[in-house]
């Protein structure tokens, strides 16, 4: 009877590469496994071309952080927009019509154009 070595799931393993790391052990999920995964995080595959100069310094960010470089963009993408999102809103918030209530707060009227074939 073959005996195999049992591996601890430990973080140290993890860590010390004994676990994560044998190209043996490593195969890809099958596609409805990616797509439920996908959708569980709400993840959705693009394609894009990026200069190679910004990829290396992600991937030096990355590994400053102890992450992933496409987590890294991802986060960093969702703070952007995120961000731009407060600036449009409030640049919105101070051209649209305003009313106090009398609770004190600010009631803002804005209109939204969301047709992209209508561009201001």
């Amino acid at each position: 009877m073959a005996t195999t070595e049992k591996i601890d799931d430990t973080t140290e393993a993890w860590d010390s590469g004994k676990l994560g790391e044998d190209e043996q052990f490593v195969r890809r999920a099958p596609p409805e496994a990616e797509k439920e995964l996908d959708d569980a995080l709400g993840l959705q595959a693009i394609s894009i071309r990026l200069p190679k100069e910004l990829i290396e310094q992600f991937k030096l960010i990355s590994k400053i952080h102890g992450m992933g470089y496409q987590p890294l963009m991802r986060e960093a993408l969702k703070r952007f927009a995120n961000a731009e999102v407060k600036v449009i809103l409030t640049q919105m918030a101070n051209e649209g019509k305003k009313e106090t209530l009398e609770n004190g707060k600010q009631k803002v009227e804005v209109e939204l154009n969301l047709d992209p074939r209508r561009a201001a």
